[in-house]
Parts: C-alpha cells; structure tokens; sequence
C-alpha cells in the first residue's frame, strides 16, 4: 500500500527544522507555485528547509523512499524542474541569509536568496559581484547554470566570481566544494546546474561598485535592423565596462507599441569615461527614447523585471549567434512584428569581455566565445492563447536555427529541450558524465536538465 503523504512526512529526521507542507494545508498551494504559470504540477510533499542538516534530511527521505526529488530555489527556472508531480519538493526558499565580509571582499549567500536581496545587501558596502539582468531570479539557479549577468564584461559570469560552496550530495552527506577541498565537484557545480547536489550556500568574491549608468534608449521598430547592424559594426569597439543588450520588446507605456531596445549598464569608475562609452549607442538614430542616467547598481539591476511578471505563462527558446547579421535581424523583426500577447519579446545579449577570457574546459559552462545570446520569450496571461503563443515561439527559433551555432545557455532551456543537453555542454559533456557517476550514480537529483549518467 503506498503511503500517504502524511506518512511521508513522518519519516522526516525529528530534528527537522522546517515546515512540512502536505496538500491538505493552506499554505500548500502558494508553496507549490513558482515564477511559470504554466507550470501546474503538485508534489506529495514540500519540505521548506531552514538549514543544511533540514536539506540532508530531505534528502535522506527522497532517497530512502524512492520519492522523484525536485529542488527549488528562487523558482524562477522557465523550464519549471523545481517542482515535482507526486514526489519530494525540496523547498529553499525560506533559507535567505547573506552575509557580506567587506574586508575580505567576500559575501555568502544561502539559496532561498534572490539577486535584489543579494545586491542590496552588498551594496550596504559598496561591493557587487555578477547576478543576472532579472532581480527576482534566484542566485542559486542562475549561478549553477552559469550566470550571465550586467558585470560579465569586466567580473566574468558569477560562477567567475565563486569561491566555494556548501553541498548536500545524494548520500546525504555534505562537502565543501571549492579548488581546495573538492575540486572536481566545484568545476562541476559551475555551470552544471543541480545535477550533483544540492547547494546550500555560495560564497562569492565581491568587487567595489555603487552606481552605474543605465537604462534603455528605445527606437521604432522599423529601425530595428540598422539598429542591430550598428551595433555589430561596432561591437568589437566596445570597452568592457559597457554591458549591452538588444531587445524587441513592447513600450512599457502599455500601449502596445512594438519597439526596438538597447538596454545598457556601463560600471566603470570613471564617470565622465562611462558616459564617452556610452555615447554612440545614446546618439545613433537618434533613438525615440532615451532613459539612461546614472543609478545604484541595485536599480540598474530591477529595471527589466517589469516585464517578468511573476504568475504569467512563459515558453522560451534560446540559442547563440557569432553575430547579428542582416538575415537574423530579419528573422527577428519580421517575427516580432506578428507576436501575439504584448508580452512577448526577444532579448540578444552582448557577451564579450571577461566572462570570455576563461578557457571552455575550466568551467562546466563551455561557452566563452564572444557573440550573442538570444532568448525568444513568449508570455501570456489568457490560457487560450497556449498554443497559438507556443507555436509563435518555435516557428521564429526554426527560422533562426540556421544562423545559430550549436550551443545553448542552459539556464535558457524550456521543458521540451532535454535533447539540447549536449549543446548545453559541449566539450565538457563527458567529463560531466563521469562526474554524475561520482557523485549521483542513480541519477537521484534527475529533475533538471539532466546529465544522465548512463549516457554513452
């Protein structure tokens, strides 16, 4: 007789610290949401963890009772694999302490924590590190995957700026990986999502940074593709300090207006430099819009979240181009020019400077080429619209696919690209395999863009 989830959660260690939700409780249904709406699955049981021994004793439970284990963090994965239909959510989200050591220029995170939190608790002392463009994205999730970010072109991505990290292996039992104590996990977990643990802390270094100049210069969307063809003429011009991002997008007047954006994030020192730096994206067009100005990096760090709501339904498609040439900027327009929510969107981010001066093997995350990665971002709130707003999002990647290269952001990947696993690794894949025989040979962290360690 299988056993009901009240019995499930008995089997949790007695020394267990957290909550235990089944779903006959009121705060089940809020816990088992996460950033996609189009994700609807109901596990047999959240365990919210508040410390590392509450993570082993999820753990523990998982394995002992056979249970699919899904891991979740800040939720905000589009992919939707921190939750899990029926088995074992381990929930840490109400872990979210960080603690910053300005001397050291180190800060620690647990993985409850979101970028916004995380910066605003650096910048208390003038420090960053890498996070991501979104600050509601967790800074478990996005680091494990990589970690592309506004300071990428001068800190590398945020597995660049990791120094160790706590982790609750399959076993139960819990190891420090950094260059030190277990080297090969700690390449592994850079980039290599939650495949071989569960990672309880992350302690990064932290540079000196408190403002930035920021914003978007927006032009019509009929100039979108001299737009995209400046920015390559002069994209190996561009100083690493100068973060930049392309975007089709709708007005954030809600009007409906469809939109070309060059969304920036200069972080040098210098601000009289950070402005020259600026100037050609500020003064070609010249552009309809110029909100750009000088901020707290924590600001820079919100000003797209607007257009990531929380709840909305969300499929994506992603890939990789060594440039924007006038076919793909093609593509691009012609696509978004029949988008079906104004919702939808495309973002092309520049990649160049530091975060491409780290060799492809030193990190599980391969991709340091410089060029741009692409994500095709479909969003909608009416449920009729699933199908019509899905298939707008894979007929525009079947276009784009000739004039991308094989590789993928893994942190990019929807639920339906577990056969892109490969391109998310590329020439480490291998090395990857062997490791989850290591450290997770039944394939028990399984629920993620899974390294499968039977592949051949």
């Amino acid at each position: 007789m299988a056993k009901t989830a009240a019995d499930l959660a008995g089997g949790l260690d007695s020394n267990f610290s957290g909550e235990v939700l089944v779903p006959s409780d009121p705060d089940y249904e809020t816990a088992r949401r996460i950033h996609n709406g189009l994700i609807d699955k109901r596990p047999a049981l959240i365990a919210r963890c508040r410390t590392i021994d509450d993570v082993a004793a999820a753990v523990n439970l998982g394995r002992s009772e056979g249970l699919e284990i899904s891991v979740r963090g800040g939720g905000h994965n589009v992919a939707g694999r921190a939750v899990t239909n029926g088995g074992l959510m381990i929930d840490l989200s109400p872990m979210k302490q960080v603690t910053v050591d300005p001397e050291a220029r180190t800060a620690r995170a647990e993985p409850g924590v979101i970028w916004r939190e995380y910066n605003d608790a650096t910048a208390e002392h003038g420090l960053a590190s890498t996070g991501g463009v979104i600050s509601t994205t967790g800074v478990a999730g996005l680091t494990l995957g990589g970690g592309l970010g506004w300071l990428m072109g001068t800190r590398g991505l945020s597995i660049d700026n990791l120094i160790s990290a706590d982790v609750v292996l399959a076993s139960g039992e819990t190891v420090v990986a950094s260059e030190a104590t277990d080297p090969d996990l700690f390449w592994a977990i850079r980039g290599g999502g939650g495949n071989f643990g569960v990672v309880t802390s992350f302690t990064y270094n932290v540079h000196p940074l408190e403002t930035v100049l920021g914003g978007l210069v927006a032009h019509p969307l009929e100039r979108a593709p001299d737009v995209f063809a400046f920015h390559s003429s002069i994209k190996s011009d561009l100083p690493d300090e100068l973060m930049t991002t392309l975007a089709l997008v709708h007005a954030p007047d809600g009007s409906g207006m469809k939109i070309c954006g060059v969304a920036m994030c200069e972080s040098s020192d210098d601000h009289d430099q950070a402005e020259r730096n600026a100037r050609p994206l500020r003064e070609f067009g010249p552009p309809v819009l110029d909100m750009v100005d000088r901020m707290p990096y924590p600001v820079a760090n919100t000003l797209l979240d607007d257009g990531f709501q929380k709840g909305s339904l969300n499929y994506w498609k992603a890939g990789r181009f060594p440039d924007v040439s006038e076919e793909v900027a093609g593509v691009l327009v012609d696509a978004f020019s029949k988008s079906p929510t104004i919702m939808c969107g495309m973002i092309v981010e520049h990649v160049h400077g530091a975060a491409t001066r780290v060799a492809p093997t030193a990190t599980a995350y391969p991709h340091r080429n410089a060029g741009y990665n692409a994500v095709l971002i479909s969003q909608w709130t009416d449920a009729t619209q699933t199908d019509e707003c899905i298939s707008w999002t894979r007929s525009t990647y079947d276009a784009l696919r000739p004039f991308m290269d094989d590789s993928v952001y893994v942190n990019y990947l929807d639920a339906d690209d577990d056969g892109r696993i490969r391109s998310a690794y590329g020439p480490n894949f291998e090395r990857l395999v062997q490791l989850k025989r290591r450290y997770d040979p039944d394939n028990l962290f399984r629920l993620n863009h899974n390294i499968d360690p039977a592949a051949g």
